[in-house]
């Protein structure tokens, strides 16, 4: 029985140190991740979601981290029925009180010129940078798979 206490707790714990969450003034930053990629992928792919508990609207404006040799705001679009990806310019806004999704299919932060594999586990740097709360840099964790998923 304390065999069985002990692996729960211990469970319980792995799942709370994966559940990132970070602010900076207003903003909320939870959980940044990435897929894993294979070795030969040039490109990876950061996921996050940002909320805006201020009262004033900020918008995310650039990304970078030492893991890749740019990274850039993408969103997906549809034209004509076929999924594109495009950059962002200008930044992703974040209005007071509300959140934006970075996920599959969607916004996303993409990585380019990946220095090293996305693998299960790995984690690293990636800082964000706010049009008025400024940057703050926070840890992505690499899975593989989008949280919630179990296949």
């Amino acid at each position: 029985m304390k065999y069985l206490l002990a692996l729960l707790l211990s469970l319980g714990t792995i799942s709370l140190a994966s559940a990132q969450s970070y602010k900076l003034r207003g903003l909320e930053i939870d959980h940044p991740w990435s897929r894993a990629m294979p070795t030969s992928s040039p490109t990876g792919a950061v996921y996050l979601k940002l909320s805006n508990k201020g009262k004033v609207d900020d918008k995310l404006i650039a990304a970078s981290t030492p893991r890749a040799q740019s990274a850039e705001l993408h969103s997906h679009l549809h034209d004509n029925g076929v999924m594109r990806m495009r950059e962002v310019t200008g930044g992703v806004s974040i209005a007071a009180g509300k959140e934006v999704g970075f996920e599959p299919g969607g916004y996303h932060i993409m990585l380019i010129g990946l220095k090293q594999a996305l693998t299960v586990g790995d984690r690293f740097p990636l800082t964000l940078k706010f049009a008025k709360a400024g940057a703050i840099t926070v840890e992505v964790i690499v899975q593989k798979d989008e949280p919630g998923h179990n296949h």
